[in-house]
């Protein structure tokens, strides 16, 4: 198969982005286990050692790509809960949000579901990356509850982040959801997440 013409940015941050937007499609064909460097070089149509002068390995190219998929699914979210009247509405609808599209992500899945990773596509440092993508994902809209008053005392962002990061963690692992968005997942982080970070805030699960 003929190499396609390399039409990589001469700017460093733009050829980065060129190379993500690649390594998308050969996932998107080949799958997350079975991309290699090699495929995203005839994708982006440039060199193995050249997509090496933008990502030092395999893992900080996938991580690359995961951050950048999390940011836009965070867009999204963020979007998707902006006329919740609370806090406490936000990170139920949320985190349902968050866990029925991640679960269908391959390349999210890699840091939230890593049981149902193949051992040789699993990412180092995967754990980390969850923890630090779900700050990322929470701090503008917990810096709005706190103006508002409505976060428990004695709890630091770093802390109910965590918590639901766990909490995501277990969600997107199950395979079994009839219905993620539904009301029996709803009701679950209603009544045992909420209680620890909003205290007695209503929401309006039906």
């Amino acid at each position: 198969m003929a190499r396609r013409q390399s039409v990589l940015s001469d700017n460093a941050e733009t050829a980065r982005a060129q190379i993500l937007a690649a390594a998308d499609n050969a996932i998107e064909r080949f799958g997350v286990a079975k991309t290699t460097i090699d495929d995203v070089a005839r994708e982006t149509g440039v060199s193995r050692p050249t997509i090496y002068r933008y990502f030092r390995d395999r893992d900080s190219l996938i991580t690359s790509l995961i951050e950048a998929r999390a940011r836009r699914l965070f867009d999204d979210t963020h979007a998707y809960v902006a006329d919740r009247a609370s806090f406490a509405d936000q990170v139920v609808d949320g985190l349902l949000y968050l866990v029925d599209r991640g679960r269908r992500d391959p390349a999210i899945r890699l840091i939230v579901s890593p049981e149902h990773v193949d051992r040789g596509s699993a990412l180092e440092g995967s754990s980390e990356l969850a923890a630090r993508l779900t700050f990322e994902m929470w701090a503008p809209l917990l810096a709005a509850a706190r103006e508002r008053d409505e976060i428990r005392a004695g709890i630091t962002d770093a802390e109910i982040c965590k918590w639901i990061t766990l909490v995501e963690l277990i969600l997107v692992g199950r395979m079994d959801f009839g219905d993620p968005l539904g009301k029996t997942n709803r009701d679950l982080l209603t009544k045992l997440l909420l209680p620890g970070i909003v205290g007695d805030v209503a929401t309006n699960v039906s």
